[in-house]
């Protein structure tokens, strides 16, 4: 913001006297409007500046809509409070886009904004359902567009954005856009950047605004009863690699294996798993203990004993569930383990960290006069355990993400505004953060960013040592636990760290030739499809089209009019309540009459099908809650899709939740279809293709279900494309989509309480009925006479009796 003396910026639609003119922004402004550009800025100079100026030029010349995306919602509601305050767009026209706006909101608020600003869920979530369009979108603004990696949101609203607009602009901002030349080049090509505008702190212009912010590194020593519990772990560890080795995986059993060699024996077992040798599932089932085995001692070493408790409760709740794995049964049923176990649980220390922290808290915030401190940790239980024990001392306050992980409470987006106002304003003097706040969140300056743990990637740790060095000298600390996993990581962030400075720099003098190969690219990309188009009459969907030949610059149309063939997006890294509408039924125009309508369950938005359909010029999703199935394909077609595991799941797990869904489907709809989704259906898992095949025969013969069968989700998008097409325009059907579940017969019912007996299932449920006669008949029957029944063996007939005789006890 400007303040006294300082000249502020002066351009249409920008609050006058708001903004400080810095030469740097205009600069990179000037570029960022003249064509779709990746724009990359040191943190704290002004990023969200750039995109707001060009903003401002293209709503003034060009007029629709400006789009704004930011990976968390603390980012959307910071981003929306200084566009507020700088534009002179009325505040009602500048919206909100998350999770907790409704779909039926956020379609009438697209419609009336100038200003949309979302996270990329919810927008990726309204493109599929048809309830907003992008073609008066005349600028749209990636934030930390580093995350365009992948199968992140963004990739797929970049497809639908050049292919929907009819004037597009993009511009992408990020401090670090990626670790090296190859990953600054994907995230253009993903977003549809042609041009590369960077500023460093080495540029005159900027140098003005930045400070040094040094890095220390404060090394502790484990205490002996830390060394005593990983030392429990290491043991178990290497007795399962020397399991694995007897398998012929590995060599190695020194518990310091490397990931990569991990990652390597995994391969080999599943390899054997394809091969159908049983050993590969043991193998499968040892590594599987391995990684949790590995976790704990991380945990032991690097964060806190508490920490570590947390996690052994976890697994000990885990292995009592059911359907729990084998590798969490053995884990704490483990002599060696169950000692650890103990040991942590009389161990009346955190870890020699908590100690430290506090000290170096006290020097900067007591001696030094320091006001304000971030500390950061990769882990929301070491977050939880460090506010307690810094608040006994600090002001002191927790900034965690929202949702419940793992049984710990997380934060609303009110709460967490609320967090950082207080903290803004001086109400409490120490934020301790994970990774929530490190990407782009207006947090003030700060007298010393403490890392409790080194951060294993450059990206990360440049947007966490931002939040210092802004006005003033910052300070960095890294606590470092030695001889740990902390010294691979610090090995690591330092050599990442210093090619990514290394590589910011080259970008910078490289930035032409790169713009140069990105445009060449896009036109051999062009030329190729130009050519496949023409000659085989493609559409789109037809084909894969790469490079930047569906993406259009601003003033022109791309030549081919078509999208590209596939996005799929991945939500990991995104807030959960924000891939979902959970319990809303969305609306959508109906297809045309020269395309196809396919109503997909919302809950499917975890795929990347949906996304597939969507960019296909002929075709139309709605997105609804469906009572029934995932995909209704018209009046008579619903689809109940399964991947070869959860298909297997239904047989291995005791989950018959299939045959009540296809049930439910079969009375709803004349042709239900399950589609099973995957490769190796009889060597994925050690099932013996029989009772593989018998599943599929009751699907067929009992519930009257056409099974088919696909290789991945392409393949599936694709089939449910050709099925929609022969029953929409070929057999001129239309789309409906069926009520609530139907009550069931008296028959079903019968059914359905006999099958839930010791999840015996419908099939083996009809055959006792029908020896029985009634439901009581079976209830009463002894273990002779159930053995009579055709399907049930000794252990079956136990577990009938078990369940009908056993005494209840609550």
């Amino acid at each position: 913001m400007a303040t006294t003396g300082e000249e502020s910026v002066e351009r249409p639609l920008v609050e006058p006297g708001v903004l400080e003119r810095r030469r740097y922004q205009a600069d990179l402004a000037s570029e960022a409007a003249s064509g779709h550009t990746l724009v990359c800025l040191p943190t704290g100079l002004g990023k969200t500046t750039v995109s707001l100026l060009v903003t401002a030029e293209r709503l003034h010349e060009q007029g629709g809509t400006s789009l704004l995306l930011a990976p968390t919602k603390p980012l959307v509601t910071q981003h929306a409070e200084f566009y507020r305050d700088a534009l002179t767009i009325p505040d009602d026209e500048i919206v909100v886009f998350t999770g907790e706006v409704s779909p039926d909101d956020r379609e009438e608020l697209f419609e009336r904004a100038r200003v949309v600003i979302a996270t990329p869920q919810v927008v990726e979530n309204d493109l599929i359902g048809g309830r907003i369009d992008l073609a008066t979108t005349t600028h749209l603004t990636f934030d930390e567009c580093h995350r365009a990696s992948g199968n992140y949101a963004y990739n797929y609203i970049a497809e639908r954005y050049h292919a929907d607009a009819e004037q597009p602009l993009v511009t992408g901002m990020s401090a670090s856009p990626g670790g090296d030349e190859e990953a600054i080049r994907s995230v253009c090509e993903n977003l549809g950047l042609s041009n590369v505008a960077v500023m460093t702190e080495e540029d005159a212009d900027v140098a003005d605004y930045t400070h040094d912010t040094s890095v220390e590194w404060e090394r502790v020593t484990l205490p002996d009863e830390i060394l005593a519990i990983r030392d429990s772990l290491v043991a178990v560890i290497e007795e399962r690699l020397e399991k694995l080795k007897e398998l012929g995986v590995t060599r190695a059993t020194s518990a310091d294996i490397s990931q990569r060699d991990l990652n390597r024996i995994r391969s080999e077992l599943q390899q054997l798993i394809d091969n159908d040798q049983s050993e590969g599932y043991e193998g499968m089932s040892i590594h599987a203990e391995v990684m949790k085995l590995r976790r704990a001692v991380t945990l032991a070493e690097t964060q806190s004993v508490e920490s570590l408790r947390r996690y052994f409760e976890r697994q000990r709740n885990a292995a009592r569930s059911s359907g729990a794995s084998k590798a969490s049964q053995r884990l704490v049923s483990e002599a060696k383990v169950r000692e650890a176990m103990e040991q942590a649980e009389t161990y009346d220390d955190l870890h020699p960290k908590f100690r430290r922290a506090r000290i170096l808290l006290a020097q900067c915030l007591g001696i030094e006069g320091g006001e304000r401190v971030i500390v950061f940790t990769e882990s929301r239980d070491t977050a939880e355990t460090l506010t307690e024990f810094l608040g006994a001392h600090f002001e002191t306050r927790k900034f965690v993400g929202q949702g419940d992980k793992e049984g710990s409470d997380g934060m609303t987006q009110n709460e967490q505004q609320a967090t950082l106002d207080a903290f803004r304003t001086g109400e409490f003097e120490v934020l301790v953060s994970t990774s929530v706040a490190e990407e782009g969140l207006d947090v003030p300056e700060v007298d010393l960013v403490l890392f409790y743990e080194p951060v294993p990637t450059a990206i990360r740790s440049i947007q966490r040592k931002g939040r210092t060095g802004r006005q003033t000298e910052g300070r960095v600390m890294v606590l470092l636990a030695e001889d740990t996993r902390d010294e691979a990581y610090f090995w690591k962030s330092r050599h990442e760290q210093s090619r990514m400075t290394d590589e910011l720099q080259n970008l910078k003098g490289a930035a032409e030739t790169i713009e140069s190969d990105l445009a060449q690219q896009g036109l051999d990309a062009f030329e190729s499809d130009g050519a496949a188009s023409s000659e085989a009459g493609a559409t789109a969907g037809d084909g894969d089209q790469s490079g930047l030949s569906s993406f259009a610059v601003p003033g022109e149309t791309d030549p081919t009019d078509e999208a590209a063939d596939t996005a799929e997006t991945d939500e990991d890294e995104a807030d959960a309540d924000d891939a979902t509408d959970e319990g809303v039924v969305a609306t959508a125009a109906a297809a045309d009459d020269d395309g196809v309508e396919i109503v997909v369950d919302q809950r499917e938005l975890d795929s990347s099908i949906a996304r597939d359909l969507s960019t296909r010029e002929d075709c139309e999703t709605r997105l609804e809650t469906l009572a029934v199935g995932d995909y209704v394909l018209s009046d008579r077609v619903v689809v109940e899709r399964k991947s070869v595991g959860d298909f297997l799941d239904t047989l291995t797990g005791g989950d018959r939740s299939l045959f009540e869904q296809v049930g439910d489907a079969a009375r709803h709809y004349a042709r239900p279809v399950v589609l099973v989704e995957g490769d190796d259906l009889y060597g994925e898992r050690n099932v013996h293709p029989n009772a593989i095949r018998g599943a599929l025969a009751s699907l067929a013969v009992d519930f009257g279900a056409s099974v088919l069968r696909t290789t991945d989700e392409s393949d599936t998008a694709d089939l449910l494309h050709v099925i929609a097409g022969r029953e929409q325009e070929v057999a001129d059907r239309e789309v409906s989509v069926h009520g609530e579940k139907g009550a069931k017969t008296l028959t079903e019912q019968q059914e359905y309480v006999v099958s839930a007996i010791a999840d015996i299932g419908p099939v083996t449920a009809r055959a006792l009925l029908e020896e029985f006669g009634t439901v009581e008949g079976v209830m009463i029957a002894n273990e002779a006479d159930l053995l009579e029944v055709s399907g049930v063996g000794e252990v079956t007939a136990e577990r009938i009796r078990e369940v009908v005789g056993s005494d209840y006890d609550p």
